[in-house]
């Protein structure tokens, strides 16, 4: 296909290697580099086709691409990294801290107008996918509340939270969600539910030689935006058992939406999805949304984006009226 979509990727974990396979099941697409601070230092079989150059370089490579795929953490690469590079390129990110969305969003938002891109955020699954069902479901039943529950599965933000903290060698976090709720919302008894009455978290870490335990324990524990508001459990195991029996970045989740239409008919919304890659999942999902940033670029959208400002028929690579043909 001629004129396909130039994508960078910027962060080699997890998710850079997601979009990096994914990027094959588009064929309106092709990857132009990899971005990644490790530079030369990167892993064996990582070639020089595409290239994979320092992120310190990037500078350099404007104008060389359409999007780039920012793939780095939320806590600690993507409040820097979004508007430095929504400066430099169209982008697309997967920020997922919930509470700070807004102030990120404006940030992005100032550093795109100023460099004349356009900036997609918190794209994936939750935030994105679980965002618009919400607010489906709560445009469509009104007289109604909406609850998401997420897992059991591996938080990749939340991995990479703990494994942040001094002291760590590696860590898995799963988000476990409370059966006996999910159930009461199904039942249509509308609860009203606590954040620690709907999840759990289960953290099981490497520390390193001679590391004060029970400090990273506490570390976690009360950590905010990630855990302070959860039952959660630490296990401390080795690091070969750590990649021997958690390596599966599974995941998954649900909303549901129970609400009431004239008087007294109890109707049910529910979405769901369950995943055995977490991170290959969500590459899919940036890489459809850049698909989006290219095309709205293209028609003169400059600044930041949400999930809830992108139009469904700029996700797919199909025709408007094969779509209408095919899918409505």
């Amino acid at each position: 296909m001629d004129n396909k979509i130039k994508i960078g990727i910027c962060g080699y974990g997890n998710l850079g290697r997601g979009v990096e396979s994914e990027i094959a099941k588009n064929p309106d697409m092709e990857l132009v580099a990899i971005f990644s601070r490790r530079g030369g230092n990167l892993p064996s079989g990582a070639g020089g086709n595409p290239p994979m150059v320092h992120i310190a370089s990037a500078p350099e490579w404007q104008g060389k691409m359409d999007v780039m795929i920012l793939c780095g953490g939320s806590k600690s690469d993507l409040p820097s990294q979004g508007p430095e590079f929504a400066r430099l390129f169209n982008t697309v990110d997967s920020y997922d801290t919930h509470a700070k969305i807004p102030g990120y969003f404006e940030a992005v938002d100032s550093a795109a107008k100023a460099g004349d891109h356009l900036s997609i955020i918190s794209i994936g699954w939750d935030p994105g996918l679980f965002s618009i069902l919400r607010l489906y479901a709560g445009s469509i039943i009104p007289d109604g509340k909406t609850y998401t529950f997420w897992g059991k599965g591996v938080s990749q933000g939340h991995s990479e939270a703990v494994r942040g903290i001094d002291g760590v060698e590696g860590a898995i976090q799963y988000t476990i969600p409370v059966d006996a709720a999910m159930e009461r919302v199904r039942s249509g008894e509308a609860p009203e539910l606590t954040t620690r009455e709907k999840h759990t978290r289960v953290c099981y870490v490497a520390a390193a030689a001679g590391a004060d335990t029970k400090r990273i324990e506490n570390e976690i524990k009360t950590m905010p935006d990630y855990f302070a508001d959860y039952d959660t459990t630490v296990h401390f195991i080795s690091l070969d058992e750590l990649k021997k029996d958690h390596a599966k970045i599974m995941h998954g989740g649900n909303v549901l939406h129970t609400g009431e239409t004239g008087v007294g008919n109890t109707q049910g919304i529910e979405f769901s999805l369950k995943l055995d890659s977490n991170s290959e999942f969500t590459a899919s999902v940036l890489l459809a949304y850049a698909r989006a940033a290219y095309r709205l670029s293209a028609k003169g959208e400059r600044g930041a984006r949400t999930i809830f400002d992108i139009p469904p028929i700029m996700l797919s690579p199909q025709e408007p009226d094969e779509l209408v043909k095919e899918l409505l």
